[in-house]
């Protein structure tokens, strides 16, 4: 294909608002525009790129049995409430056709689906049943950032799995796991996999995978002398009792001239935070909940669900806080709590002793509080964030926290939407069962932005062979030599009968500047028709390496096969 067909705007500079280095590299190489914040333009090169990855995808599910669907994007808002609250979130894009019905662009179709399944299917003979969709999704968040990483218009692959038994289902989540590796060693990209959370009551089954990036939004906890590895919000840390043998002391109130915080209080009075009860009110379901952690330790607010087993937990506001404690937020504690509080505090909190605390008064803390003295706790539980240092609750080595970008997660669904929607199959023996669903994810766009990140130099992409734009990058140095056209001509057909895809910079342009052109693009191979073209030689640059080799045309061929294999290996 010749280069100056295509729409490829390279630039020269770096975009002075392009942060990310997704962005950067995309932009500069004419991959992708900006077309408003979040929203972007997918050009013809990223577009080649894309259905590259569509293809693996596509084969490599199709291997597991997995068959393709189309789900439509506007979405009737009155058909999400009435399938699920899970389908529709503060973060969908809301509108309205011409007569007022209102519509969701669609992000999520987890009961959608579901639904669809149990219309259709009656019976176990017809599971297990598999079915995925690549599509645009959208996000309504206040800002987009890191490119392509977080924006408003994704791109992504959500799969579903459909079964009568327990068994069944974990056998098709372990064939996803094994498609989701090689689809990764496919792309080129290095990828982390951890436990994850499902966010979904009750159900504890998910795997997550981690591109670690200093443009990641999410953080991963992983042990320094084993393979545990977890997303922050499921990771857990091994809990060694330390109980506090100091005797009682005589509870004293201390009183600030002005609201200070517990940590600034503690600071004053020279008390440790290890030895602070901070207080968090919560409204559980509804329901009031004061959470309890130590003042150096932050509130895990999935496993506090999980733990009171709600579907909605809820930081009441300041004024909800001052109605039902009658003192604001920042001077809460355990003592004298109004009847009807559930209290669940941390497994640390039961250790402490003569502890410092909010006293639900205005500018007043107490001094020297002790657990089941003062207070008394419903649940005790592990109900915090996991910090740098804390043991692996393997007990082998300490946790270690790395910034990352969710590129894909996997949940085992359960029968979480089949016993809301009343979907079920008869089984062998003629009853009816709910059906078991699985949830697998690809962010595409964000993986697109990931491999971009993890295979670039100084010079631009690298991309990894089976999805680069093209094979081959010929590059003409000097388009009114006769003989230059005449052998880049014959070098472009003969590897295209080769099963090569080329691309041909035939442009009117310096050499230099068609050279800084390729290595931003980035294909896996440059060939440069020069000043030997007179004898029939070219120059093979190697993107990824940096290698270079003269061959005469008629080597050309096998020349490569035997070096791109031994790159491949």
């Amino acid at each position: 294909m010749k280069q100056s067909k295509l729409l490829i705007p390279t630039l020269r500079e770096m975009p002075n608002d392009a942060e990310a280095k997704n962005l950067q590299l995309l932009l500069r190489a004419g991959f992708i525009r900006q077309v408003s914040g979040g929203v972007y333009a997918y050009l013809p090169l990223a577009t080649r790129v894309l259905k590259k990855m569509y293809a693996i995808i596509e084969e490599e599910f199709e291997k597991i049995g997995s068959v393709e669907i189309k789900m439509p994007s506007l979405l009737p808002l009155s058909l999400l409430e009435k399938v699920s609250e899970a389908d529709y979130d503060d973060k969908a894009y809301n509108l309205k056709n011409r007569t007022g019905k209102e519509f969701v662009l669609g992000s999520a179709y987890e009961g959608l689906i579901s639904e669809l399944i149990g219309d259709e299917v009656s019976t176990y003979k017809r599971l297990p049943l598999t079915i995925f969709q690549i599509a645009t999704k959208y996000r309504n968040d206040k800002r987009s950032r890191f490119g392509l990483l977080r924006s408003h218009e994704f791109i992504l692959s959500d799969a579903y799995s459909f079964h009568a038994t327990e068994d069944s289902l974990d056998e098709m989540y372990r064939a996803y796991q094994k498609a989701f590796s090689r689809i990764f060693e496919r792309f080129g990209v290095k990828v982390k996999s951890l436990l994850g959370d499902s966010q979904i009551d009750d159900q504890t089954a998910a795997f997550e995978y981690m591109a670690l990036s200093e443009s990641g939004d999410k953080i991963g906890a992983f042990s320094t002398d084993s393979d545990y590895a977890a997303d922050l919000q499921a990771a857990t840390s091994a809990f060694i009792s330390k109980k506090s043998h100091e005797p009682y002391k005589e509870t004293q109130e201390v009183y600030f001239d002005r609201g200070e915080s517990i940590e600034k209080a503690a600071q004053v009075l020279e008390i440790p935070l290890q030895k602070a009860i901070k207080a968090q009110f919560y409204l559980a379901d509804g329901q009031p909940a004061l959470i309890l952690m130590r003042a150096d330790q932050k509130v895990n607010e999935l496993k506090v669900k999980k733990q009171l087993q709600v579907e909605q937990l809820e930081g009441a506001t300041e004024e909800q806080t001052r109605d039902y404690f009658h003192s604001s937020s920042i001077f809460l504690g355990p003592v004298d709590v109004p009847d009807g509080c559930k209290i669940c505090a941390d497994l640390q909190v039961q250790d402490l002793a003569n502890a410092l605390t909010g006293a639900s008064q205005e500018n007043t803390y107490l001094k020297n509080v002790n657990p089941d003295k003062d207070f008394s706790v419903d649940y005790y539980a592990d109900i915090r964030l996991v910090q740098e240092g804390d043991p692996a609750p393997d007990n082998l080595g300490t946790l270690v926290l790395k910034k990352g970008v969710e590129i894909g997660r996997m949940v085992k669904i359960g029968t979480y939407f089949s016993d809301r929607l009343k979907t079920a199959v008869l089984d062998e023996n003629g009853q009816h069962v709910p059906v078991q669903m699985g949830y697998y994810e690809l962010g595409i766009s964000r993986l697109l932005a990931t491999i971009v990140e993890q295979n670039s130099d100084q010079e631009g992409i690298n991309w990894p062979a089976e999805i680069a734009p093209f094979d081959l990058h010929i590059v003409q140095t000097n388009m009114d030599d006769q003989e230059q056209t005449e052998l880049t001509n014959n070098i472009e057909q003969m590897m295209i009968e080769a099963g090569y895809q080329v691309l041909v910079d035939d442009r009117p342009e310096r050499g230099g500047v068609k050279f800084a052109d390729a290595d931003l693009i980035g294909c896996p191979v440059r060939i440069t028709v020069g000043n030997k073209a007179s004898e029939g030689t070219v120059s093979i640059k190697f993107k990824q390496t940096q290698a270079k080799i003269e061959v005469k045309q008629e080597e050309l061929v096998s020349t490569l096969a035997i070096l791109l294999n031994s790159e491949s290996e």
